[in-house]
């Protein structure tokens, strides 16, 4: 339970009413209770909120209300996620290791880590101190996990896989598995072994079912605070920047470089050996065949920047009036000659 006031102290925020009125709970208007905090994020949520049970609202313009406890803050998205961690927090996982999981002699855990229930861990892996292993992961020789990393059940890191510090991966996810790549060679597909690595960066999210093929021969790198969803497949040799968005069933293929704070939207497919700046946006269901400069906004398929795309877009759909027109006006002038015919 928390005043209102503590509320506001956490989020940065001003307290408009009672600053020591109890909070116990966090839910939007249409299922608030007394004592709930909501949140509204325009007018229209504001009136809704206002309408509700809820004891306090989370604003970020210059509301009013008579009959409940305002907690103003500069962006209503931002204290939105910062405030449910206070009222939901995670699960809190006790030091050890479940008797029910497989230690190699030569893995190093550090002892405030927890291995749930089935693991597998290997030669010479590292796991560092609150690593938090929730059942049925299988973790490679000489892997490594950096302190406070989350991995939620049947997890699966390959041998070599680097993870940092405070990365959290989600159930089903695969990273070090082997790159696609054979060669013909005497009437069949000859597999090119991939012997490289996966390197995960501090901060990075894993959604669920998520694969990161290992390089074939460096490393496939994933860079710091980079978001990733789920369904998405990400092959070798892939680099990805630091503080990216990729969203729902993306697919990278092979060596193509993906700047900083990019965002690739869902169903977006890039071929490979490409390179796609800083600060990119590629909008949902595009197909990229060509690097992208820094800052560019591309969708479609084949993507082009978003400007030409959407001009070709209008003018596709005045295609049926265009070509009405121009039936009409062939039957004015008649039939025009057959190339066989000469001219006048």
């Amino acid at each position: 339970m928390f005043t209102t006031a503590e509320i506001a102290k956490e989020l940065d925020g001003e307290v408009i009413g009672d600053g020591s009125f109890p909070l116990t709970g966090f839910a939007p208007a249409t299922a608030a209770r007394p004592g709930d905090l909501t949140f509204a994020e325009n007018e229209t949520f504001f009136l809704k909120a206002e309408q509700s049970a809820a004891s306090a609202i989370l604003i970020d313009a210059s509301y009013t209300s008579a009959s409940k406890a305002l907690i103003r803050v500069p962006n209503v998205r931002i204290a939105f996620a910062r405030v449910l961690p206070l009222f939901f927090p995670e699960r809190a996982f006790a030091p050890g290791i479940h008797p029910s999981t497989v230690v190699d002699p030569s893995a190093q855990i550090d002892p405030t880590a927890h291995i749930g229930p089935h693991c597998v861990i290997g030669e010479q892996v590292k796991i560092g101190p609150g690593v938090a292993l929730q059942g049925g992961n299988h973790i490679g020789k000489n892997a490594v996990i950096g302190a406070h990393s989350r991995l939620f059940p049947n997890v699966v890191i390959y041998a070599q896989t680097q993870i940092g510090q405070r990365v959290r991966i989600h159930a089903g996810a695969v990273l070090g598995s082997d790159g696609f790549g054979y060669v013909f060679d005497s009437g069949q597909h000859r597999k090119v072994l991939q012997v490289g690595q996966v390197i995960v960066q501090d901060d990075v999210e894993i959604g669920a079912n998520v694969t990161i093929d290992r390089g074939a021969l460096g490393p496939t790198i994933i860079g710091k605070g980079t978001k990733i969803d789920n369904l998405v497949q990400i092959a070798h040799n892939v680099s990805v920047g630091e503080h990216c968005l990729v969203v729902a069933q993306v697919g990278v293929a092979g060596s193509t470089k993906i700047g900083h704070y990019t965002t690739l939207a869902g169903q977006v497919g890039i071929a490979g050996h490409l390179k796609i700046g800083n600060k990119v946006t590629i909008a949902a269901q595009s197909g990229v065949m060509h690097d992208v400069p820094d800052g560019g906004k591309w969708l479609g398929a084949p993507a082009q920047p978003d400007r030409q795309a959407k001009r070709q877009m209008i003018a596709l759909q005045h295609l049926p009036e265009l070509m009405r027109r121009v039936t009409e006006l062939e039957k004015l002038v008649g039939d025009p000659p057959s190339p066989s015919e000469p001219g006048d």
